[in-house]
């Protein structure tokens, strides 16, 4: 990677990061219990997941181990961005609305 290469190749996967991220040092879970969880995800995870793709299944995995957001509440949300940014016009902020949810 040069140093003009993004970090990122998306939006979703920094905000992705600062969640997890944060959510550690809240005590949410430990840096053992993480690194666990991701490894567990890339090794057994969707082959053709993105390394993003299984940061995010694993931190969903943790949410709902740690009972911070069970599985229903993680589908329910993921299919109210998905409507969400359905609708929106491409380059335009991605906003829920009530009806999302």
């Amino acid at each position: 990677m040069t140093a003009a290469e993004p970090v990122f190749a998306e939006p979703w996967e920094a905000q992705a990061f600062a969640l997890a991220v944060a959510l550690q040092e809240r005590g949410a879970f430990t840096a053992t219990e993480w690194a666990q969880a991701l490894g567990a995800e890339i090794q057994g995870g969707a082959p053709e997941a993105t390394y993003y793709e299984h940061w995010l299944a694993a931190l969903e995995s943790l949410l709902d181990a740690k009972g911070l957001a069970d599985a229903d509440t993680l589908a329910r949300t993921r299919d109210a961005w998905a409507r969400a940014a359905a609708r929106t016009p491409h380059g335009s902020p991605i906003e829920l609305a009530p009806y999302d949810r």
